[in-house]
């Protein structure tokens, strides 16, 4: 078994240590020190060249080094062979922490504070219990089920949504076209962890912002493609939105003169929400490939006929 690494990052030293831990006896290889492409058996890969993946005869996985797999889109050839999102858990503690941090904010009123501390005002602004705040999560996968139940231990109101029906304790889980509506017009606070596919393009828009109830806020840490920005700055110009924090935009980075950098109501993180340590994500491709190797399927594996 030979694992071929494409790493994002600039030191890729850590994760292919970790990697040589998790696979002992195992040939970890360096993109772009590819060697000989029949010996590669497995791709752990982010933004691979156009090609490269297509160019390995007897790839058995290919693993993303995100959650996401939308940096795969243009692989020309993408090989028939289980695409795998990273699902490990250094990213779902980090997406936990993040959500929780920006509902907290909200919940809060940190920037009202803020301004009120700038004013030299000391006056309390409204207060609400978290048992009477109500949050509402779209998307409930491995990390939209991780924020939701932190969120329900720390005593929100927590609802979640997804396209097909589940079961989570402690949490009012709805689905399809009338239980998106339902979530959405009892969210104060809307959390979008969603798939990006076609049907979920631009889901955050003038439409749904209307279903919110007036002065809610929106936390979006899944794709830049959710939100139609316009739509967003016109929620926030009107009232009908009071905030949003944002760790993804439609353009990384945005360019220098977009509105989104100077709006008094837009918290923005650079895609920074969820990541994966060397440590975990060596742990969770180890666990995968070890999974494959019985004859198993992968946790993960993305299933492109549902978009």
């Amino acid at each position: 078994m030979t694992l071929l690494v494409k790493p994002d990052e600039v030191d890729a030293a850590p994760l292919v240590a970790a990697l040589g831990r998790h696979l002992a006896g195992r040939e970890v290889r360096l993109y772009p020190q590819v060697g000989r492409r029949e010996d590669i058996t497995y791709a752990l890969v982010h933004a691979p060249p156009p090609g490269l993946l297509g160019s390995l005869p007897n790839l058995r996985a290919v693993f993303s080094l995100w959650s996401g797999i939308d940096h795969l889109a243009s692989e020309p050839r993408l090989p028939d062979v289980p695409v795998v999102r990273m699902i490990d858990r250094g990213m779902t503690a980090t997406m936990t922490a993040h959500v929780v941090q920006q509902v907290l904010a909200f919940h809060g009123r940190r920037a009202l504070y803020a301004e009120r501390q700038r004013r030299r005002q000391w006056l309390k602004g409204p207060l609400t219990a978290p048992f009477d705040r109500r949050v509402g999560i779209l998307g409930l996968g491995v990390l939209g089920r991780g924020a939701a139940r932190k969120l329900a231990a720390l005593g929100f109101d927590v609802a979640g949504w997804s396209r097909a029906p589940k079961r989570i304790a402690a949490i009012s889980c709805l689905s399809g076209a009338a239980g998106l509506e339902r979530i959405v017009r009892r969210s104060e606070i809307l959390v979008c962890l969603l798939p990006l596919t076609a049907e979920t393009e631009g889901i955050l828009s003038a439409a749904l912002f209307a279903l919110l109830p007036k002065g809610a806020f929106l936390i979006n840490c899944a794709r830049g493609g959710h939100l139609v920005e316009a739509d967003l700055l016109e929620a926030l110009s009107t009232g009908q939105l009071a905030g949003a924090a944002l760790d993804v935009m439609a353009e990384e980075p945005p360019p220098p003169d977009h509105p989104f950098w100077d709006h008094p109501q837009i918290v923005l993180t650079p895609h920074a929400a969820a990541f994966s340590t060397p440590e975990t994500a060596a742990e969770a491709v180890a666990a995968n490939i070890a999974r494959i190797e019985r004859g198993e399927a992968p946790h993960g594996m993305v299933d492109f006929a549902r978009g």
